[in-house]
């Protein structure tokens, strides 16, 4: 999906547009005064007023049609025309000393302008064709009458023969790259590329309709902790095994915000073990989740003890680990090499092994070194073997440790960091355990990633406040419009952030307090998601159309100037 976003642009200001157009007519007015017979205002009023016309008249009228365009993108689609418009013409006229051509040129350029408007007015406004032939037609329409004024009415036939045909080109053009995305997934991919461009453009989530209608449903476990503190407000850290994603404030892309907000306990949501097949379609879905643990988090037998913090190794997986009584806790990453996306089957099997010493497991993925945009870690690879030993060998240590008095301290800050620049709306929360001599900081960041390296120095500034700490990131997509790439520490500076992580690791030290935990696990029923390996399918899908959609739209335009050829001679 990444590499899709090379095709999404922002459209020039109109009145840029609109300058370059008049510019573009008037130098052909000065150019034509240079030849033998020249034609008085040819430029001004066969590409430059049809254009203008078309710029004024086409917003309005989608509009009209209760869709949106934006005057940016009228204005840009109105320059485009004019320039393809001028190129057909000019290539097609040269060496034509009588000027015969000129009158058949024009009006294959005008042809040549409604073959370019058709498929862009349905992708960028509305998919249904037939809502967007007249919009498409407005600037040839126009044509037709300078051509008229020009050339008299013979010319009239010869245009409307060549519209016909460009248009119907057009139509097949269009049927052509629609067909296999409906074939597949049983939806219309121009209609997702409305969708698409309508959220950016004006935040609108009919997205979520388009994912509904792809998604399927799933159930899912979500193991959680949850720390009782006497006198202070409890602690909860959980792993949902659904991805927040995919983009903006669309489907689960908010996630942790949105079930943070749903408790009035302070909750840590992390990163568990899912790609973006488990994104929800929508973020109605998320309610399901907040339901499922509310109700886990009813009658709990809190107890005391937990163990200290260890740590171990297989390969290049790292895993951070904490005994609390009858659950555990694991930390994971690959840092400094990348952290990515689990597969939803490691996590489980996870669980599972770990089911033989503990009732409740709760496994994250600490997403905190993005080193490139790069596939999820999947079942059997040597990276998805080395978390499940990894694990396996941290889960058989931790269950001979022994249990000692905890503390939990908390703290949540805001950071004065935006979207943009990687930061989640949740700011940094921190959750330190003391047992025995040892404190151990687990920060959590609302965002997607982090900068390779970043989690090493911010590891590294705290060394002197606690004795071990692990760096995490929600993966929180509300940070990405597009580009999955924007963690925390590229666009600002981990030296910038460090003081922020301090001055809360230095708060929830004062606030730790003496705990008893507790462990749920519950299974998330009915969630609607985007279903297995469907965002690998539909993106293949589009790729391979974009590859054959230059190819395909050269021989449609052959094709037609061949059958107008064809007909021109039949008729002559």
């Amino acid at each position: 999906m990444e590499r899709l976003s090379r095709f999404i642009f922002t459209a020039p200001s109109w009145p840029r547009s609109l300058v370059i157009i008049i510019a573009l007519g008037l130098l052909i007015d000065l150019a034509l005064l240079r030849t033998k017979e020249p034609i008085l205002f040819f430029g001004t009023i066969a590409f430059t007023l049809p254009a203008v016309v078309a710029f004024l008249t086409t917003r309005p009228l989608v509009r009209l049609l209760g869709k949106e365009l934006s005057w940016n993108r009228s204005g840009l689609l109105s320059f485009a025309s004019v320039i393809l418009g001028i190129i057909v013409t000019a290539l097609a006229a040269i060496g034509s000393e009588s000027g015969f051509l000129l009158p058949i040129t024009y009006a294959g350029s005008l042809g040549v302008v409604l073959s370019l408007r058709m498929p862009v007015l349905v992708a960028i406004a509305d998919y249904r064709l037939h809502r967007m032939i007249v919009p498409s037609a407005l600037q040839s329409l126009a044509g037709l009458g300078a051509g008229y004024l020009y050339f008299g009415s013979e010319f009239l036939w010869w245009a409307i023969s060549l519209l016909l045909i460009f248009g119907i080109g057009s139509s097949i053009f269009i049927w052509l790259i629609d067909h296999p995305l409906k074939r597949s997934f049983g939806v219309s991919g121009l209609s997702f590329l409305n969708a698409l461009i309508a959220h950016m453009t004006d935040g609108s989530k009919t997205l979520e309709g388009f994912f509904r209608d792809i998604g399927e449903e799933v159930t899912v476990p979500q193991a959680s902790i949850i720390f009782s503190r006497s006198g202070r407000p409890n602690a909860v850290i959980t792993a949902p095994n659904v991805h927040p994603g995919p983009m903006g404030e669309i489907g689960s892309a908010n996630l942790p915000k949105m079930l943070h907000d749903s408790f009035n306990e302070e909750v840590l949501i992390t990163h568990g073990c899912a790609t973006h097949d488990f994104n929800l379609v929508s973020e109605d879905e998320a309610a399901k989740i907040a339901t499922a643990l509310k109700s886990s988090f009813r009658d709990l037998t809190f107890a005391e003890g937990a163990s200290k913090s260890l740590r171990t190794r297989h390969g290049s997986v790292e895993i951070l680990t904490q005994r609390f009584t009858d659950a555990v806790m694991m930390v994971s990453t690959r840092s400094p090499e990348r952290t990515e996306d689990i597969d939803y089957n490691i996590g489980i099997a996870i669980m599972a092994e770990g089911h033989r010493w503990f009732r409740d497991v709760v496994f994250v993925d600490a997403h905190n070194c993005m080193t490139d945009l790069s596939s999820p870690v999947l079942p059997a690879t040597l990276i998805g073997t080395e978390y499940y030993r990894a694990a396996l060998a941290a889960l058989e240590e931790a269950a001979s440790l022994p249990m000692e008095p905890l503390s939990v301290g908390i703290s949540h800050k805001d950071l004065p960091f935006s979207r943009e620049e990687g930061f989640g709306d949740l700011g940094v929360q921190v959750l330190i355990t003391a047992v025995g001599n040892q404190k151990t900081a687990y920060v959590l960041f609302d965002g997607n990633n982090m900068h390779e390296g970043a989690r090493e120095e911010i590891q590294s500034a705290i060394t002197d406040l606690v004795d071990d700490a692990e760096i995490m990131t929600t993966d929180s997509h509300v940070v990405n419009t597009i580009s999955g790439k924007n963690p925390i520490g590229l666009a600002v500076p981990s030296d910038l952030v460090i003081p922020h992580v301090r001055a809360a690791v230095i708060e929830a030290i004062a606030d730790l307090t003496p705990a008893e935990v507790a462990g749920a696990t519950t299974w998330c029923e009915k969630l609607n998601i985007f279903g297995s390996q469907r965002i690998v399918q539909f993106a293949s899908t589009v790729n391979v159309l974009l590859i054959f959609i230059p190819p395909l739209s050269l021989g449609m335009l052959i094709l037609a100037f061949v059958l107008s050829i064809l007909i021109f001679s039949i008729i002559g």
